[in-house]
């Protein structure tokens, strides 16, 4: 299990956990609103439940789609960006109507000066991915401002409450964990932005966070279930 590194006092951030790695591939155009981008999704070891991968090749690489999660019984919508990040959409969306997040619990909250709840992984654990891997896309989050900080000579920038983006374990190692951010959280610009959520929607993530982190102090308290997924 790979992780961000833990900032010390004012630079605290989320430990964000996916395996894999990835040899991935992705053109100018599939985080630039161009008609079509060129995906690869290379193999990565076992996937941690049935699935399979996307079809890669040419995939649109413009407009919007949502997708609405039931979390822990309240709608949490979605509204994904093709011109940021058209290889993961493409992705997000095949996982959803193959059934991969349906009844699945999210395994991470993090509520101290970064602000995320971590989903996609049906094992529960923070390690299991769909059996590949694929680029990262960080035209999105090289819009965000920058907080003043730094974490290894590296600008952190805000990730603004509401958005929707991957976890990975490092470079181009994304898969089928995302994390939504339910208040303006600091980290380093190394995560593919999906899209984000509406008002109505970070408020039913902040309610299953408001419960608290476990013992563990992993998991949330609340049981951060989804329970059903519908397209549009």
């Amino acid at each position: 299990m790979s992780r961000l590194p833990v900032f010390s006092t004012a630079l605290l951030a989320a430990s964000l956990a996916l395996v894999g790695c990835a040899q991935g591939e992705k053109t100018a155009d599939s985080a630039g609103g161009g008609q079509a981008g060129t995906c690869s999704y290379p193999s990565a070891g076992r996937p941690a439940k049935p699935v399979d991968p996307p079809s890669g090749g040419s995939v649109a690489s413009a407009g919007k789609t949502a997708i609405t999660l039931t979390l822990d019984g309240a709608p949490v919508v979605l509204t994904l960006d093709r011109g940021q990040a058209a290889c993961a959409v493409n992705s997000f969306e095949s996982l959803a109507k193959q059934g991969w997040y349906t009844k699945t619990q999210c395994h991470r909250l993090t509520d101290q000066r970064t602000f995320v709840l971590q989903c996609g992984d049906p094992t529960g654990t923070g390690s299991g991915g769909p059996g590949y891997t694929f680029a990262d896309e960080l035209g999105g989050a090289a819009t965000f401002a920058k907080t003043g900080q730094q974490y290894q000579g590296r600008d952190m920038v805000t990730y603004p409450k509401g958005t929707v983006a991957m976890a990975n374990s490092g470079p181009n190692t994304n898969g089928s964990q995302i994390f939504l951010v339910w208040q303006d959280s600091p980290l380093l610009p190394d995560y593919t932005v999906l899209g984000t959520m509406d008002e109505a929607s970070v408020e039913n993530v902040a309610k299953v966070a408001a419960e608290g982190v476990a013992a563990d102090g992993t998991k949330p308290n609340a049981p951060g279930l989804i329970s059903n997924v519908t397209m549009g």
